[in-house]
């Protein structure tokens, strides 16, 4: 792949707030058309790392490139190609649903539909409902609408289920799919290790300022070659060939085995060992 056509592209990123070291020679590689998930704990340099590449903080070296720009430099132009949902905004009060919407809208030169935004966030009912009467929640997609009314090429999404419930995390789900689909270039951080599972193509875990792994939701951590569990009514196993187990209880109780689970690492628990191995 050609790296200069990379949304975003960062060699030796490094940040300190005096004597800490935030975030030390990290190195990220983001594909046009992906959404990539930034994993880590509270602390890692997560936010620090999306809040240079969204512009918004310094870095005090290495090189970062954005939608081929350096964002410490870009201008208007390039900001209204990106959609950032912060953890928290900027509050509107006494507007409407409706009327922030629009307002937001205003700004890009490209903006998608406004009824089609509301609709996206699940906030149709509420189009005119002043935004001091929504639920945590409902403003939560309120902010999710305001990221993606511009239309952006690259969206930055930084826990943006938090508030929101099952239903309405999947509704969220399948919109972000349909800007991937698009074409929409989309970087997630989360806690929810589920999400990140169900949206993301690579995965990158952040410990103590360090990029320690970027893969698949599946092979991260070595997770496809991890034992696995065989659990069944009267006992369990941990095996490297389940299958084989599986067979051999076949074969013991004369074919259905009582209450047989095959259970691998999940991510959460893959996740876990990487970032206490890091706090080590």
């Amino acid at each position: 792949m050609d790296t200069d056509s990379l949304p975003i592209r960062v060699r030796g990123l490094a940040k300190r707030y005096g004597d800490l070291t935030a975030v030390r020679d990290l190195d990220l590689d983001v594909r046009a058309g992906e959404i990539f998930a930034l994993l880590g704990p509270n602390g890692a340099g997560k936010t620090t790392t999306t809040e240079i590449l969204e512009g918004f903080r310094e870095r005090d070296g290495g090189e970062v490139s954005v939608l081929g720009q350096d964002p410490q430099r870009a201008g208007r132009a390039w900001r209204s190609r990106i959609g950032i949902v912060l953890q928290s905004s900027n509050d509107y009060a006494e507007l409407s649903v409706g009327e922030l919407v629009g307002h937001f809208a205003r700004y890009y030169p490209r903006p998608r539909d406004v009824d089609e935004v509301i609709g996206a966030v699940g906030l149709e009912p509420k189009r005119n409902t002043r935004v001091r009467a929504l639920s945590g929640g409902q403003r939560r997609r309120l902010d999710v609408g305001l990221g993606i009314v511009g239309s952006p090429e690259l969206l930055f999404l930084d826990e943006p289920t938090m508030g929101f419930d099952p239903q309405a995390r999947r509704s969220f789900w399948e919109l972000i799919r349909q800007l991937r689909d698009e074409g929409t270039t989309i970087l997630l951080t989360t806690h929810y290790l589920d999400e990140a599972e169900q949206l993301a193509g690579r995965v990158g875990v952040i410990v103590g300022g360090r990029l320690v792994e970027v893969n698949t939701p599946a092979q991260l951590g070595g997770r496809q070659q991890q034992r696995a569990r065989v659990v069944w009514r009267d006992g369990e196993e941990l095996t490297a060939a389940p299958t084989n187990t599986v067979a051999h209880l076949s074969q013991q109780y004369g074919g259905e085995v009582p209450d047989l689970q095959v259970l691998r690492p999940t991510l959460e628990d893959i996740y876990l060992g990487m970032i206490g191995a890091g706090d080590e």
